[in-house]
């Protein structure tokens, strides 16, 4: 089930990238991304910075589910380990929390192709800060 995108898409690196948001919860952010000339390296594959903005955009999302009133999160540190070229198609990013502290969390991100297999293991760790008074 798609979700409504416009919270988190309009005029952000999720439209330039082509990001597709296809579940939102505390638990659990999917989303979907094209390979494709907004996305691919000069060699012709996905770019691991692509795959990052991906992986920090699901677990970002899933973090901020469990801020607190005035407070949202915000990335501290992101590793990838980039398992499989692909070249064409579209990835599939599943963020699930690992740990949801007072302060922090860590989300784990598994970046799929169409046929489930592994493109992309990344972990994020995100610090909950408060938001400032003009939000």
């Amino acid at each position: 089930m798609q979700v409504d995108r416009t919270p988190y898409t309009d005029g952000t690196l999720l439209d330039a990238l082509g990001i597709v948001l296809e579940e939102v919860s505390p638990e659990r952010v999917v989303a979907t991304m094209p390979v494709d000339h907004r996305t691919r390296q000069p060699m012709g594959i996905l770019h691991g910075g692509a795959s990052v903005a991906l992986a920090e955009t699901v677990a970002s999302i899933g973090a901020a589910m469990h801020a607190g009133e005035g407070r949202t999160a915000v990335g501290m540190e992101i590793n990838a380990n980039h398992i499989r070229p692909k070249r064409e198609g579209t990835v599939r990013a599943e963020a699930t929390p690992v740990h949801v502290g007072r302060r922090s969390s860590v989300w784990e991100i598994r970046i799929t192709d169409e046929d489930g297999r592994l493109v992309c293991l990344s972990r994020c760790t995100l610090a909950f800060v408060e938001l400032d008074r003009d939000g």
